[in-house]
Parts: C-alpha cells; structure tokens; sequence
C-alpha cells in the first residue's frame, strides 16, 4: 500500500505484541478489554505529541517556575460507539481533563454502511483537539460519517485512532477526510466478503463487551 500523508503506523514493539494477543480466539473478555485500553494508552502517547503547550508559573518545594502545561481548551475524546468505548478509558488515563463525546452509528447488514443514532459532543468543539476512535477500521464508513458529523458542528483540529484496519477503509477515511491524521495500530491485509478485516480480531465490540 502507498505511502499516505497524515497516516501513521505505529510499530511500537508492545503495541504489536498486545495486538496479536487481542486477535486470538482465546483470549477472553476481561483481558481483550484490559489490552484494548492499554493499546489505546499507548497510541495516545503518540497521537497527542503534538498537542500546545504554555508556560505556568508553579511553585516547587525550592522556588516558583515557569514550566509547560497543555494549553487551551484541550482535549475532546469521542469514541465510536460501541467498540470505540474499549479505547477511552486509555486515552483519559494520559489526559484525565478530556472531556467526552459520542457517536452512535450502527452498520447495516445488507448494505455494510454506517447509520446515525446518537450524536453529543462537548462544547466549544470548534476549539479542541478531537480524538475520535474505534479499534476497526474496516470499510471507512463509520468513521468517514463521524467526522462528516462533527465538521459540521465545528469541529476543526481532528484525529482518528484505530487499532487495526484494512487497506480499503484507510484509503476511504483518508480520500474523505485528507485533512485529518490517521492513527493506525496494524494495517490488515483486507476486508472479506462480509467486510470484515482479516485476519482481524472478530467483532470487536462483541469482544470488549461479552455479548458475543
């Protein structure tokens, strides 16, 4: 797959070894929801190394100093629901001052697109750095569709985290959205005849949430 601007692989050795424990059929729900917000974690380090920062002044034990905080009206977190929930709990555990949004979309089964349900997002998110996330990135379609949303509330400063994808999806997301950085675990080979990532992990949601 060519190389895509504003798409990132993070080939971080524990994040590689975390995510094939996730794709085993074995592993079960408590730990795959453990991994999945540790994964999360550990993506976050990477997604957020731009974020601003300002000088405070902060009194130490010795003396007073001016040293960086994150600045502005920060961090905005919406997951997609309802496997994008596994991943929040990592993120906040890096920022624990982000606030959070949600975006409900489902996919039809016929058709494999996404269709809207539930729309929140905290305010102003015209004036924060959004992180929106889902561990699949199959088709593109949800994601794709959750952007479109939150643009047309205001949303400017966007960032996508995955935790594996398939060429098809990023290649959709990043022609959609180009404006937009992608954050991506693992890049699969490919999207079956059911659109489902293989090899992949199963149906994430399913996964993180026991329903399956």
């Amino acid at each position: 797959m060519e190389k895509l601007e504003n798409v990132t692989y993070l080939n971080h050795p524990l994040i590689q070894h975390k995510i094939s424990i996730l794709r085993s059929k074995d592993t079960g729900t408590n730990e795959f929801r453990q991994l999945v917000a540790e994964i999360a974690m550990l993506e976050g380090f990477e997604a957020l190394n731009d974020l601003p920062l300002e000088n405070v002044e902060v009194e130490t034990p010795i003396e007073k100093c001016l040293t960086p905080m994150i600045s502005g009206r920060k961090l905005a977190i919406v997951p997609i629901l309802r496997a994008g929930l596994g991943m929040v709990e990592g993120i906040l555990s890096l920022v624990p001052s982000a606030k959070i949004g949600h975006i409900g979309l489902y996919r039809d089964e016929v058709t494999f697109e996404p269709q809207e349900y539930y729309c929140k997002l905290p305010k102003p998110i015209e004036e924060r750095t959004i992180v929106v996330c889902d561990p699949m990135l199959a088709t593109g379609g949800s994601a794709v569709d959750a952007i479109t949303m939150i643009k047309k509330h205001g949303g400017k400063n966007i960032k996508f985290m995955c935790i594996i994808a398939a060429p098809e999806g990023v290649n959709r997301l990043h022609e959609a959205h180009p404006d937009v950085q992608i954050y991506i675990g693992h890049l699969d080979r490919c999207l079956n005849e059911h659109a489902y990532i293989c090899p992949g992990l199963g149906d994430a949601g399913d996964r993180i949430f026991g329903t399956k």
